[in-house]
């Protein structure tokens, strides 16, 4: 069974990835040791997931690019990352180039129709059929299109995302969150958390649902400022090059620090916020920034003065600006670790934000600039379901809900209380693969486990393998 919805599709900046071809080919010194350290510093709280994910890092990545033939020739740095590993294409979004891959090659398995796999779509999956002992799973139901109750039997991968949208008065985010629900969404309208109460109605355990990641740069439309659902700004524009300033002009936080962190100077400061790209910058990532600009949520300036006349404030404020920036830029290129105050994620800097990593400077007031009115905006739920490393679910009782695995966003426990950029389409291609790994070894028995197995009447023998 597949579903072809979700957010995946959505993402934008790109898959981390710690020493794939890509990296070694650009000469970029990445580990996986390296990666978990960033991992562990940027939020989480589990060194062993965390671990397991940093390490499957490079082959979920190079297995994307050899069996699937996808472009992910560029590398970038995105917030609380010390090394550039945030991989993606030269064209398209990278979560649409590689859901669509995966989704066609799964549809040419169907086609084949040797028993190996089977599309359903325009279904909705209600509940999970556990076995006698109400514990272990032994399938789904699930609705049709036309209203009409069926069961699936097997063991079951839960791959349904977080509650980011839903806003109901009984939902997960307002039981968990309930500060939060007077934000804006990047989570399309299905993203209810349903897997997780399908989980929690069997006993699964849960795991850091309070855990909800605000985004610093949602996309202002400003014809439609106050919607409720917005498109994200790629945390790659940022690592290309892009600052964030304040209604003033001034810039108020260090562009590459942690989501929740820069979130938080947003909150300490007068919107409207905005994200300025230089032509250096908006060349590297351009096909972004004309998807943006075509979909009226960013705007192309001729000039620094024509911003600043935009932003009723004098165009000498943004050329102090502009002029700041390149100097740390200088300092910085010239004596890394020479700065007084502390850098993020390590050693010293010159920016009193602690900037460290800086490129596409200089930003000059006479070049062409790519500017978006950017806002915080409900993200990405880092609780679900408790999962061991072989994705496995705990259960609320100890031991597992056998037969049951999850990968993406649905899991709780990798990200901790903050998730790094680029490692949600890396937590659901790792765990993806491993859950698939998992659920084939428990279909056939392979690590001894006791097996309950359908038969074409429906009927539950054990021993099946």
């Amino acid at each position: 069974m597949f579903l072809r919805r979700g957010n995946s599709t959505k993402a934008t900046s790109g898959i981390n990835g710690a020493g794939t071809k890509t990296q070694k080919s650009l000469n970029i010194p990445d580990t996986a040791a390296i990666f978990t350290e960033d991992t562990l510093r940027g939020g989480s709280k589990n060194p062993q997931l965390a671990k397991t994910m940093c390490d499957e890092s490079a082959s979920g990545v190079d297995w994307l690019m050899d069996k699937f033939g996808l472009d992910l020739s560029l590398v970038s740095r995105l917030g609380g990352h010390s090394q550039p590993r945030t991989h993606r294409g030269k064209e398209r979004f990278p979560g649409m180039t590689i859901t669509f891959a995966l989704m066609e090659r799964y549809e040419k398995m169907c086609d084949l129709k040797d028993g190996r796999a089977t599309l359903i779509n325009r279904a909705r999956v209600t509940k999970l059929i556990t076995g006698a002992n109400k514990q272990d799973v032994i399938g789904c139901e699930w609705i049709d299109k036309d209203g009409a109750t069926h069961k699936s039997y097997g063991p079951v991968i839960l791959s349904t995302g977080g509650f980011g949208a839903d806003f109901a008065s009984d939902s997960l985010l307002a039981k968990y969150r309930p500060d939060l629900l007077h934000l804006p969404t990047t989570n399309g309208e299905h993203c209810t958390g349903d897997g997780i109460k399908m989980g929690e109605a069997i006993g699964a355990k849960t795991v850091d649902l309070e855990w909800v990641q605000v985004h610093p740069t949602g996309l202002v439309k400003p014809d439609d400022a106050d919607a409720k659902v917005k498109f994200l700004a790629a945390e790659a524009l940022r690592g290309c090059g892009g600052l964030l300033i304040d209604a003033h002009g001034n810039r108020f936080c260090n562009e590459l620090g942690r989501r929740d962190y820069v979130t938080g100077e947003m909150w300490n400061n007068q919107p409207p916020f905005r994200l300025i790209l230089n032509e250096k910058a908006t060349n590297e990532i351009k096909w972004h920034c004309l998807h943006y600009e075509g979909r009226g949520v960013m705007k192309k300036y001729t000039d620094a003065n024509a911003l600043a006349k935009d932003m009723a404030i004098p165009a000498d404020k943004l050329a102090q600006t502009f002029a700041e920036h390149n100097e740390l830029a200088e300092k910085t290129a010239k004596d890394p670790e020479g700065g007084p105050y502390n850098a993020y994620p390590s050693g010293k800097s010159w920016d009193k934000f602690g900037k460290k990593f800086y490129h596409n400077t200089p930003t000059t007031m006479g070049e062409q600039l790519y500017v978006a009115i950017v806002t915080p905006v409900i993200h990405y739920c880092m609780g679900g379901l408790e999962i061991t490393p072989g994705a496995e679910v705990k259960s609320v009782n100890g031991g597992l809900v056998n037969g049951l695995f999850c990968a993406g966003e649905i899991m709780g426990g990798v990200h901790g209380n903050n998730r790094l950029g680029g490692n949600s389409l890396l937590d659901c291609v790792v765990y993806g693969r491993i859950a698939g790994r998992s659920a084939s070894g428990y279909s056939a028995g392979r690590d001894g486990k006791y097996r309950l197995c359908p038969k074409e009447d429906g009927v539950f023998t054990p021993g099946c393998n």
